[in-house]
Parts: C-alpha cells; sequence; structure tokens
C-alpha cells in the first residue's frame, strides 16, 4: 500500500469545525466498540460492523457519519485487539491493553463518503457533517498517483499547523536499485549517529536541544495563559481556557511539528542515501524502551530517532531489493574485532585497546566491524577475519587490508544471498 498526503486549503471554519466534529465522533464510535468488546466476551470484528449500526440508530449524530467510516472507526478498535491478542500468544513484554482514545486526529473514509474531482486538486466530502469541498495542495508525484492509481481510503488527519488528505492507493512500491557489492555495518550511538566500519562518522543535527530555547519560549506563554481550579459553574469540572489560550496551545504544536518533521526528514535522506550505497546493510537492533529509562540520556536518545531510522533502511531495502539485517547488540562494543578477546569498558571510554592483539581503534569502529560479521554470518557470506599474519604493518594497515578482503568476498556472494 502507498500512502499520499496532501494539505487541505481554502476552507472556511464552519467546514473546519465539520471535520473536528466528525474526528470526534469517529473516537466515539471507536471507544464503543472497544467497551463492547470489554464487557462482551468472544467478540468478533463482525460484531463491532453490527455496533455501527446500532450506534447510528441511537445516537444522531452518529448517524451523519458515513457508514464506512463508521466501519473504518470500528476496525481501528478491532486492530488495537488482535494486536492485543497477538501480543498475548507471544508472552514477552508488555501485552498492551487496549485503551480508550481521548485526543484522536483523523476520520477515515473508505471508498464513500468523498468525491474527488477530474482534475484531481479538490475533494468533496458528501456525508451529513456537510464538510463541503476544499481544495488539494499537494506535490507532483501525489498528483500522478492521484490520476493513475485506485484509491482505496481517505483518511483526513488535523495537526497544528492544519488539515490534511492522505490518499491509501492498493499498489506496491519497486523500484530497481544499483548493485556495488558495498557492505556497510553500522554502530548507532550519540557522539556519532551512525559509524561504520571503514570510520565514516555522521553526526546528529539534534534538532530539539536546537530549539530547546523557543520551545521553553512557548511554553512559558502558554502556562501563563492558562486558568487553574476548577469552575463553579461547570459543576466543579475544570475552568475553560480562553482563547489566547488556544492560540498559545497551537503555536507550542506547530514548534514541535517542525522538530518532528526535521527528523523524520533527514531520517529518510540518511537511511536512502546508505541502502542506495550499499547492497548488505547491518545495524543493532537497539532496545530503546529499555535504554530511555535511563534519565541522564532519555532526552538526546529519543532526540536522535533511531527507531525512526532503522525503520526506513528497512522500508528502502525492501524497495530496492537489498539485504538490510538487524543484529543483537550483546557484546559488540566489548569484544575485540581482531581477536575476539573481550575487554570490558565504560561508557565513557572511547578507545577499544586490546592486550591481547595490542589493537588500538575506535571504541564505535570496533563495534561496527562486529555489527557487520554478525549480519554477514546471518546472511551466509563468507568473511575472513583472520589478522594478517607473517606480514609485517601496523594494526591500522591489517584493519584496511582486512577490509579489502571482505569487500572483495562480498562482491563475489552478495547477490547469492538473496
Amino acid at each position: 500500500m502507498i500512502v499520499r498526503e496532501a494539505k487541505l486549503k481554502h476552507g472556511t471554519a464552519e467546514q473546519y469545525s465539520a471535520i473536528d466534529e466528525a474526528i470526534r465522533t469517529a473516537q466515539f464510535i471507536r471507544n464503543k466498540a472497544v467497551r463492547y468488546w470489554m464487557d462482551n466476551q468472544g467478540t468478533s470484528k463482525a460484531d463491532l460492523y453490527s455496533i455501527c449500526k446500532d450506534l447510528a440508530k441511537e445516537f444522531e449524530f452518529a448517524k451523519k457519519l458515513n457508514s464506512a467510516a463508521r466501519q473504518a472507526s470500528a476496525e481501528r478498535a478491532w486492530n488495537a485487539i488482535s494486536s492485543f491478542y497477538a501480543r498475548c500468544k507471544k508472552g514477552a513484554g508488555k501485552k498492551g491493553f487496549p485503551k480508550f482514545k481521548k485526543h484522536c486526529r483523523s476520520v477515515e473514509y473508505k471508498v464513500s463518503g468523498w468525491k474527488l474531482s477530474e482534475d484531481c486538486k479538490s475533494i468533496t466530502f458528501t456525508d451529513g457533517f456537510e464538510i463541503g469541498t476544499l481544495s488539494i495542495f499537494c506535490n507532483n508525484e501525489t498528483q500522478e498517483d492521484l490520476h493513475r492509481l485506485k484509491i482505496n481510503r481517505v483518511r483526513i488527519v488535523r495537526r497544528a499547523d492544519g488539515y490534511y488528505a492522505q490518499f491509501c492507493f492498493d499498489a506496491d512500491r519497486q523500484e530497481q536499485g544499483e548493485y556495488s557489492g558495498n557492505v556497510v555495518g553500522l554502530d548507532l550511538g550519540l557522539k556519532f549517529f551512525t559509524k561504520d566500519q571503514n570510520d565514516n562518522a555522521v553526526i546528529y543535527p539534534q534538532f530539539l536541544r536546537k530549539a530547546e530555547k523557543q520551545l521553553k519560549k512557548a511554553q512559558r506563554r502558554l502556562s501563563k495563559k492558562s486558568v487553574k481550579g476548577e469552575s463553579p459553574l461547570l459543576g466543579g469540572f475544570p475552568a475553560q481556557q480562553s482563547k489566547n489560550y488556544h492560540k498559545a496551545r497551537k503555536r507550542l504544536g506547530r514548534v514541535h511539528l517542525k522538530i518532528h518533521r526535521q527528523r523524520k526528514d533527514w531520517a529518510i535522506k540518511q537511511a536512502r542515501n546508505v541502502v542506495m550505497s550499499n547492497d548488505v546493510v547491518v545495524y543493532e537492533n537497539l532496545q530503546i524502551a529499555n535504554m530511555v529509562k535511563n534519565h541522564h540520556l532519555a532526552k538526546s536518545i529519543s532526540d536522535a530517532g533511531w527507531y525512526q531510522y532503522t525503520q526506513w533502511l528497512d522500508y528502502y531495502g525492501k524497495i530496492w531489493d537489498k539485504a538490510v539485517v538487524a543484529v543483537w547488540p550483546n557484546y559488540t562494543s566489548q569484544d575485540c574485532s581482531n581477536c575476539g578477546h573481550r575487554v570490558k569498558k565504560s561508557l565513557s571510554t572511547r578507545t577499544h585497546s586490546c592486550p591481547n592483539c595490542k589493537i588500538e581503534i575506535c571504541r564505535d569502529t570496533n563495534a561496527a566491524l562486529n555489527i557487520l560479521d554478525k549480519g554477514l554470518n546471518v546472511l551466509g557470506i563468507e568473511w575472513n577475519k583472520n589478522s594478517t599474519s607473517g606480514q609485517e604493518g601496523s594494526a591500522s594497515e591489517n584493519e584496511e587490508k582486512r577490509g579489502e578482503r571482505c569487500t572483495s568476498t562480498v562482491n563475489e556472494q552478495v547477490f547469492d544471498c538473496k
């Protein structure tokens, strides 16, 4: 499935208010479906579909939402339920019991409830909320897909800077990749975002750290406009916030959205370059949920976005039919890449010095060599890691020669592993 996104513009305040009401209705139906599953044992997906009909008869606002959109909301509830069942069968980690949604930001339509114009520059929503016609602004690639591909679903997404339409096409993206015979092992870190076996390092721009001053300023303005306490007119509920509060909230949201887009764009470009220039990419499968428990490094780890980067590595690997392997990082920084001797070191020690073979290289480079070795073993590619005994030369020269032998070996075998 291919998903393309376009911004919805030239809408009135009434149209945007109707979109918000449709999103709240989709959230209501999804939560009702989850509640029905909690109260009735053995509920199936068909039962959730039938709940949509009952809700439309019972609530007038639910009837306004298109029937296919109501079914899509029930499918969202069933996806959460089926994922919970799958995690229970695995029996490892948190089960993730389905929860009620409080701040949904999207509503999804299937094949009905919307109509695209012939020039694909506007879209009309025809359900009971009377959203009407909105203009579509997108790039040329999205316009081409709108003209030539069949649209299965349309999703309206609300973000801090406006409303967007996501078009889901029933097609698989496949492209012809360029094969060079190169391999790379990537060690993920904070000092260097990635470092490979050839000592090539990439430094992360730290988008969150750079925007921290702007974030704090926007957060202070939001806090000053917040009304604290309870309102006796609302029966003890929290007091309603002013219009200036919501304006400040949206300004803060736009700052966070910009950081999110910067991080995503950077991850896409880095992953694309790595997969494009290498036939085999091996990275370490870090357990980020456990790593962020260290409160001294949690902000830096979250800002780095390792998970998003590795997801795009896998994505481009499937598109270009290249081998992208994730290996466990156990002892990759401690084991010597030259002789295998385990040298324990703390996080502050940035140099790997082996007392057995006397090699001295960067800690991250040593880890990248071990990561690459693990990945090639998984693929069944032979890599001669034996040291150049009987040959003169320094340890760094031996490392360079070993890298050349690895490249030549992979040039012969990389296409046999697919």
